[in-house]
């Protein structure tokens, strides 16, 4: 007994220094988005999660973070002409995505909420709109597994396969950030995708995708009204503070060697929440996610990502 209790021991130490060592090495510098996330795919198929609740918060909170610090690279002027340009493309992509979505949803019998939150998901911004949505529905964990587990699953996909798409369709940098803007679920993906084409595609590509985040609000309230919900609306701060980053960086060109070393360090923090994120796949969160709520999914996911890059290629959607 004893014996085997030392062994257990051991092996969970093990797995938290692979972990903490993971996560130390992708926020170096030293590796890649990419690398980063199928590192911590790799690690979360091969063993259990040590520390998952824990990951998940500082997944989150390192997210928001690195986002805020990512403002301290952009220019005010570009980002209010991104937003403003995006915002048209926005509304309509969202709401096709909303009625296909439902469409798909409902041909694949998929249940209501799990179909709601990964259409939501897909419409607006990944998990961020499924944690504000899902209290509202009263979506239990289970439904809130399943619809976080399909677009986790997509969103590795996405940052892995869009660059590569993206160079063979020889989009240039904005096309490729408007692109992902409106085709990657989660705000990681869009900046680790985008960042990895170019610098000009990650300024496009964060500033509409965060612009199409505030549509969570929207959506939210008329959510809570239909269902009658008093749950209070999650409402998205943190891209007020980019948007604070954006204007010191504009206004106060004499600091530019700290806002630059800013933007390097949300970078970075990025890059460790891509390996967060992948460490959160695994076999038992493939497995609950089920096949029919991961088809509706990709299918959803594989028309708005067509019929965008179709209308962008055409250039009847640009910047």
């Amino acid at each position: 007994m004893y014996p085997d209790a030392s062994n257990e021991n051991l092996k969970t130490v093990l797995i938290k220094t692979f972990f903490f060592a993971g996560l130390i090495i992708s926020a170096s510098g030293y590796v890649s988005p990419p690398i980063a996330l199928t590192a911590g795919i790799l690690f979360g198929l091969s063993v259990a999660h040590p520390l998952p609740a824990d990951s998940r918060e500082l997944s989150r909170l390192l997210l928001q973070a690195s986002v805020v610090a990512l403002g301290f690279g952009m220019n005010l002027h570009e980002v209010i002409k991104a937003g403003r340009s995006g915002f048209l493309y926005t509304a309509l992509g969202i709401c096709f995505a909303l009625f296909v979505g439902r469409a798909i949803g409902k041909g694949l019998r998929v249940r209501p909420n799990p179909s709601f939150l990964i259409t939501s998901g897909t419409a607006i911004c990944g998990g961020s709109a499924i944690a504000a949505l899902g209290p509202i529905i009263q979506a239990d964990e289970q439904e809130m597994a399943v619809a976080l587990g399909t677009i986790f699953i997509l969103n590795s996909v996405a940052l892995l396969i869009f660059p590569l798409i993206g160079a063979a369709m020889h989009l240039t940098e904005q096309q490729f950030g408007l692109w992902s803007a409106l085709a990657i679920h989660d705000t990681s993906s869009v900046v680790g995708a985008s960042s990895k084409y170019g610098a000009a595609a990650l300024v496009v590509g964060t500033t509409v995708k965060l612009a199409r985040a505030l549509w969570i609000v929207p959506l939210a309230l008329i959510t809570a009204a239909v269902k009658r919900s008093s749950k209070s609306v999650k409402l998205p701060y943190f891209i007020v503070f980019f948007c604070l980053a954006a204007v010191v960086n504009t206004y106060a060109p004499g600091i530019s060697r700290y806002t630059q070393a800013m933007f390097t360090l949300g970078r970075y923090s990025l890059t460790a929440v891509l390996f967060l994120i992948g460490t959160s796949i695994s076999v038992s969160a493939l497995k609950e996610v089920g096949w029919r709520p991961l088809a509706q999914g990709i299918l959803l996911w594989m028309t708005v990502a067509m019929a965008s890059l179709y209308f962008i290629h055409l250039g009847w959607i640009s910047l």
